[in-house]
């Protein structure tokens, strides 16, 4: 007996394909409320996500390499984000003192009250995506979402 036989009204080919749809699916929902609202400070999610980070190491610069490692997604052009990012003044890039192939990236004040702007609004945002699930049911989602993809995670990811 063939799968297509076996199930003729399944939509899915596994219990796997799924949940992947189904997390794209819903990344897809949720991304577009954050799309709206980048897209009124003229940003990405990526550009926003690396302000985030900087203004976590701030005042002290990051290493490109070492913020690349920690975005949420890998970003395949960082340093045309980067130079988008410059042009705007919302971040300054220098080369190390010890290590002239380094580049060091910090976010200037620019950057940091573009960041205060977005936070009410962003709060808001994360409300309208998710604020209908219970602290509970939020834990267990991050929860079952690490363990999904810990498999995959590089050893010294800190999303692990």
């Amino acid at each position: 007996m063939t799968r297509s036989t076996h199930r003729p009204a399944a939509r899915f080919d596994s219990l796997q394909q799924e949940a992947y749809l189904a997390l794209w699916r819903t990344y897809d929902r949720l991304r577009a409320f954050e799309d709206e609202l980048f897209a009124k400070f003229d940003l990405t999610a990526q550009q926003y996500n690396l302000l985030r980070l900087l203004r976590a190491s701030y005042p002290d610069p990051v290493p490109t390499l070492s913020l690349v490692a920690r975005l949420v997604s890998r970003a395949p052009d960082v340093t045309r984000m980067l130079d988008r990012l410059e042009e705007r003044e919302l971040i300054v890039r220098t080369r190390s003192c010890e290590d002239r192939r380094a580049v060091l990236v910090e976010v200037p004040l620019s950057g940091l009250t573009l960041l205060e702007q977005i936070a009410e609004p962003l709060h808001e945002c994360h409300e309208r995506q998710l604020g209908h699930l219970s602290s509970s049911d939020l834990r267990a989602l991050v929860q079952l979402l690490r363990k999904a993809r810990a498999p995959h995670e590089p050893q010294d990811s800190p999303w692990k």
